[in-house]
This record gives structure tokens, C-alpha cells and sequence, in this order.
């Protein structure tokens, strides 16, 4: 009798643990999507601001038709990327991004377009919507990390299979985001 008590604590102790396994990991991977559409709002007025930019630089830049072309078309691809997809929508978002940073460096090219009220105006709310970005950034990829490390330690990766752990992506700015435009028209 003392014996089956035991078991039956030792069961209801391992069911307990395994419960509480598999919260955590649906209460990690909730909080990471959870910061995933707070970038997500982010960059979807990132998106309506860009063709507005576009526009604008467009009559000051003429012969910049490519650059112009490749901010469009990178926040095309960037929109294109399916729902959920956080991996595949981060490389899209750092194309779009060193797109963006070639279309600021026109602005220092061209004098008029930088004393442009709409160009300043746009580039202002770009720079806004870029800070909450930032901070966005950051806290999902803390949650990211939080997701990630309980996956890949122990308990979590003794049964991260079995609970359908899922790794993601930090969202960090890729090395060509970080050089400098270079801007030449001679």
C-alpha cells in the first residue's frame, strides 16, 4: 500500500514536471511572437512611409532611378514574406534597411532635396518609427534569448522535440547595414 503511494506520488510529481516543461515553453514562445508584432507594427508604418519618400526624392534625384528602384523593391520582398515567417522576415528587413540607408546618403548628396520640408518631415517619422524599432528589437531579442537558452539547456532539451520547441533568429543588423554609404557622382 505504501508502495503504490509512492508511485502514485512519484507519477503525479513527473506529470507535474512535464506540465510545467511544456508552459514554459508555450509561454517562451508566445512572448516571442508577442514581441515579434510589436516590430511587426513598426515596420508595417515603415512600409506606408516609404513610398512617400520615394516620391519625394524622386523629383530632386532623377538619375537615381536605381536606388529609388531598389528601396521599392526591397520593401516589396519585405512585405511579400509570409505571415509567421520571423527567420525569413528579418533578412528581408536588413535588405530593406541598407536600401533605405542609401536613400538618406541622396539626401546629403542633393542640397535642395535636404532642405526639402516633406523630404524632412518623412525622414523625421522614418527616424522615429527606426528608435521604436530599436527598442523593439531589443526586447524580442531578449525574449529570443530567454526562448532559446530554456530550448537548448536542460530540462527543456530533453523534450524540446516533443514539445515542438521552436528556435529563432536574433533580429540583429547584418555587417552590410553597418558600412558606411558611400555616395559618388563624379
Amino acid at each position: 500500500m505504501i508502495t503504490m503511494i509512492i508511485l502514485l506520488g512519484l507519477l503525479i510529481l513527473v506529470v507535474l514536471l512535464l506540465v510545467g516543461i511544456f508552459n514554459r515553453f508555450v509561454k517562451n514562445r508566445n512572448t516571442v511572437n508577442d514581441a515579434w508584432s510589436n516590430i511587426d507594427v513598426a515596420l508595417k508604418r515603415r512600409y506606408d512611409l516609404i513610398p512617400n519618400l520615394v516620391e519625394t526624392v524622386k523629383g530632386y534625384a532623377k538619375h537615381e532611378k536605381s536606388t529609388l528602384e531598389d528601396v521599392t523593391n526591397a520593401r516589396n520582398a519585405a512585405m511579400q514574406v509570409p505571415k509567421g515567417d520571423i527567420n525569413a522576415q528579418i533578412k528581408a528587413e536588413n535588405q530593406l534597411q541598407q536600401s533605405l540607408r542609401s536613400i538618406f546618403a541622396l539626401g546629403e548628396a542633393y542640397p535642395d532635396l535636404k532642405a526639402n520640408t516633406n523630404f524632412l518631415d518623412l525622414q523625421e517619422k522614418l527616424n522615429v518609427i527606426e528608435e521604436n524599432l530599436e527598442r523593439s528589437r531589443r526586447y524580442y531579442n531578449g525574449t529570443v534569448r530567454e526562448n532559446n537558452t530554456y530550448g537548448e539547456s536542460f530540462p527543456g532539451v530533453l523534450f524540446a522535440g516533443m514539445f515542438k520547441y521552436q528556435h529563432f533568429d536574433f533580429f540583429e543588423v547584418d555587417e552590410a547595414s553597418r558600412a558606411n554609404v558611400k555616395v559618388d557622382f563624379s
